[in-house]
């Protein structure tokens, strides 16, 4: 289906921050307002699936919203849904924030103690869930959880919990609909659950500005006939953003049910999308794929990558669109950006205007040009940043300590102010008295053709410090010879970067939404099928 224009948005009255106007910012008004104003124009082409224009979006959202205030959500109510992209989740997202309710995503990877913490934490009476998702919830105990409102299939009994069909109703019911107070920019919109790689999943608490500062406001490379696809999980903040993004301007979105590599292009082209967000492994998984004759015949124009490495220059070239990058996390609201054609890894880009960012030392000193240390940021606009950690107030001081948002990650700047990624902090390998970035390490493993995707994580090491092991997947008909591998790297790397210890998957594990849980093969270390360079007597010259 060729991409329809959105039309124009509609002549709003400013405040003096934009971002604090209910009518720019919260959910329910751009709804009810582009209903108005443009209501034939295309908001949504799932893929496959229909399209819904911004008066059929209204209507379903109402009838949606109906639906959930008959089975007892109210204003402020958390909503817990554990669902994959399709057109009942993005539905049920909008009806839950109309009610003025709270969102609160799973991540559809949760299961066991990860789920059942969720459950309890969150505090959300009820829960909704995909059919094919619901066996899961057999697996724990319910926690707060009292009612399952069941999608996409029939329900089934589960014990500790009642369990119903979601049906809309046919006609929507107003006085449902009906709020006790207005819903401001500072409420909450979302609760979402951070991966708890280190621990307990963290909820962090989002507000309607912090969302419009994540997406709407940070993307001014967008134009008015631009489609955004959604090819990431909803659940993940990346996602939810560049939805809320093209929605509060009137625009439109195409949506994948999950990104696949042999289907993405085929995707682009029949919703005629011309940008999108590639996270982690994504773009690398597109670059590597056999080539096409027509890997430029597409309509995408720009794509975000993130984080920027070897693939993002590659990816540009190959396939004749834009390279951007932006980064953010889902506590903070994408304070960087660079683009376009930019091609050097690691680059981050410069601050927006309504934040102020500091490198700094162990101690929260400023460190100079140059010099790495942890990225730490705060906002000039109210709200920008998360509201905090849902129930955790320890983990939310820690994070905001000295009145600074401290991201975990390693960054450098140069002297025209340009921010450079590093790595995480607890990814960065330490040998033979040298700090390792795990995330420069990969992006030269990843140049190896026949490497679709790796990651450099550190094991023990029998004197001191750490060894390098790198986990490695084949690309498609590829073969990974270790030997090969390691002499390569060395002639590419200084000697201290050299992995010592190689193991091959076919696949790495991963988040839903396309992150390598490198805490699983840390606690993995060396295996039994690992190649270790010391055992082989490959030497690496000095």
């Amino acid at each position: 289906m060729a991409h329809t224009p959105a039309g124009k948005a509609p002549e709003i009255v400013r405040s003096v921050d934009p971002a604090l106007d209910r009518r720019r910012s919260v959910l329910r008004y751009i709804i009810d307002g582009y209903a108005q104003t443009q209501p034939d124009a295309h908001f949504v082409q799932f893929w496959p699936g229909p399209t819904w224009t911004y008066g059929e979006l209204h209507r379903k959202v109402r009838l949606r919203a109906s639906a959930l205030a008959q089975a007892g959500v109210k204003q402020s109510d958390h909503v817990l849904c554990l669902m994959g992209n399709s057109p009942d989740l993005l539905c049920t997202w909008f009806a839950i924030n109309y009610l003025g309710a709270v969102y609160v995503p799973i991540n559809t990877g949760a299961r066991g103690h990860m789920l059942e913490h969720i459950l309890s934490d969150a505090d959300a009476p009820v829960l909704i869930a995909q059919a094919a998702l619901l066996e899961r919830l057999a697996e724990v105990q319910p926690g707060k959880v009292e009612t399952v409102l069941v999608v996409e299939g029939e329900p089934a009994a589960i014990y500790g919990y009642d369990v119903q069909p979601l049906i809309d109703p046919q006609v929507e019911d107003a006085d449902a609909l009906d709020l006790a107070q207005p819903i401001e920019p500072w409420d909450l919109h979302a609760i979402m659950y951070t991966s708890g790689t280190t621990g307990n999943a963290k909820g962090v608490m989002s507000t309607y500005a912090q969302h419009y500062t994540m997406g709407p406001d940070a993307f001014d490379c967008v134009e008015a006939d631009d489609r955004c696809m959604i090819c990431g999980p909803i659940f993940h903040c990346g996602s939810t953003l560049y939805v809320n993004a093209m929605l509060a301007r009137g625009l439109s979105i195409g949506m994948m049910r999950e990104f696949k590599t042999d289907t993405f292009w085929q995707a682009i082209r029949e919703t005629g999308s011309t940008y999108c967000l590639l996270l982690g492994v994504m773009a690398a998984f597109l670059v590597k794929a056999p080539a096409q004759p027509d890997d430029r015949n597409h309509s995408l124009r720009r794509a975000f990558i993130t984080p920027f490495g070897e693939d993002g220059p590659l990816f540009a070239e190959r396939f004749g669109v834009e390279a951007w990058t932006i980064y953010n996390m889902t506590e903070i609201a994408s304070p960087l950006h660079a683009g376009p054609d930019i091609k050097t890894k690691g680059i981050a880009g410069k601050p927006r205007p309504w934040c102020e960012l500091r490198i700094v030392d162990e101690n929260d000193m400023p460190l100079g040009d140059g010099q790495v240390g942890e990225l730490i940021i705060r906002s000039h606009r109210p709200w920008a940043l998360m509201a905090g950690y849902y129930n955790n107030p320890a983990a939310t001081v820690e994070a905001m300590r000295n009145g600074w948002f401290h991201t975990g990650d390693s960054f450098r700047r140069d002297e025209d102010g340009t921010y450079y990624f590093v790595d995480r902090l607890k990814d960065v390998i330490r040998r033979r008295g040298e700090n390792i970035s795990s995330f420069a390490l990969e992006s030269e493993i990843l140049n190896l053709p026949e490497i679709r995707e790796c990651a450099a994580v550190a094991v023990p090491s029998e004197f001191t410090e750490d060894e390098v092991l790198i986990v490695v997947s084949p690309a498609s008909g590829q073969r990974i010879d270790a030997d090969s591998v390691i002499e390569r790297l060395s002639a590419a790397l200084p000697r201290f970067m050299v992995p010592r210890y190689l193991r091959v998957l076919e696949n790495l594990p991963k988040t839903a939404s396309g992150k390598v849980q490198k805490h699983l093969l840390r606690e993995d270390g060396v295996t039994a099928d690992t190649w270790d360079r010391e055992a082989v007597k490959v030497s690496i010259a000095r």
